[in-house]
């Protein structure tokens, strides 16, 4: 995670952001810091990596790369408004030892926040920032099945929107953001999806972060869902991160997974 010290919304780059909608930065330090606590008290071990001035959205860690046991595979990202980002996460993996892969720079691809795991196969949602062809060199690296599935609404402009892995057989998704094959893909592949409705889509309900069998989910979850969670035996924790909805992002986005 990356304390939100220089958080703000300075540019626009997808359909939630608005310059004239400005984050309230303590309010933000608050809800990031609530969810920080949170995640502790799960039993998660969080590292931090050190804010930098000048990279806004540093903050969404996710977005940086992608982790598999000691390689880091670094994101290239499609706007020039983060690629600032790169170089700073890089040192930072760098610093701990990781075996640092960097793609061709035309090679787009924006780290977990388009690539999940279900089981051992990993899915790329690509279209708005990650690239199609990016799986084939994901796949030579990770020596793993990498499934490219495309996104096709902006409001889901990355796979953690819209999609969230709860076990290796079972996920959260909101299938109007897929294309026809992108939602045969994930069908094939995830033995007991569970479909959300629009409206929690739009609430970030599949922006989140699985630890164990809590769901630490972005508040507003509706109760249908909620329940059918419940009953699957899943212990649900809103958290208020309404700073971050401003910017498109919620509780997964604040978090880049190490193991």
């Amino acid at each position: 995670m990356c304390r939100p010290t220089h958080y703000t919304i300075a540019y626009e780059i997808n359909p939630w952001m608005r310059l004239t909608r400005q984050t309230v930065q303590r309010r933000a330090a608050q809800q990031w810091a609530q969810l920080h606590r949170l995640l502790t008290r799960l039993g998660s071990s969080v590292r931090l990596l050190r804010p930098v001035a000048g990279w806004p959205d540093l903050v969404f860690t996710a977005n940086a790369g992608l982790v598999a046991g000691g390689t880091f595979i670094r994101s290239n990202f499609r706007y020039p408004e983060r690629q600032g980002e790169e170089p700073v996460v890089e040192r930072h993996f760098r610093a701990r030892g990781y075996r640092v892969v960097t793609l061709p720079r035309g090679c787009n691809f924006e780290g977990e926040g388009d690539a999940l795991w279900i089981g051992s196969t990993l899915l790329l949602g690509f279209r708005f920032r990650s690239d199609a062809a990016t799986h084939e060199r994901l796949s030579r690296v990770l020596e793993r099945e990498v499934l490219p599935v495309e996104l096709v609404d902006k409001r889901f402009y990355h796979l953690d929107t819209c999609f969230c892995p709860l076990s290796t057989t079972s996920a959260l998704w909101h299938p109007k953001a897929f294309d026809r094959y992108g939602r045969k893909v994930i069908e094939r592949t995830v033995a007991e999806p569970i479909a959300v409705t629009g409206l929690d889509a739009r609430r970030f309900c599949c922006n989140t972060i699985v630890v164990g069998r809590h769901l630490v989910m972005p508040r507003g979850v509706s109760r249908p869902l909620r329940h059918r969670l419940a009953d699957g035996g899943w212990v649900i924790h809103e958290v208020d991160l309404s700073e971050f909805l401003k910017a498109g992002g919620a509780a997964k986005c604040l978090v880049l997974r190490l193991a």
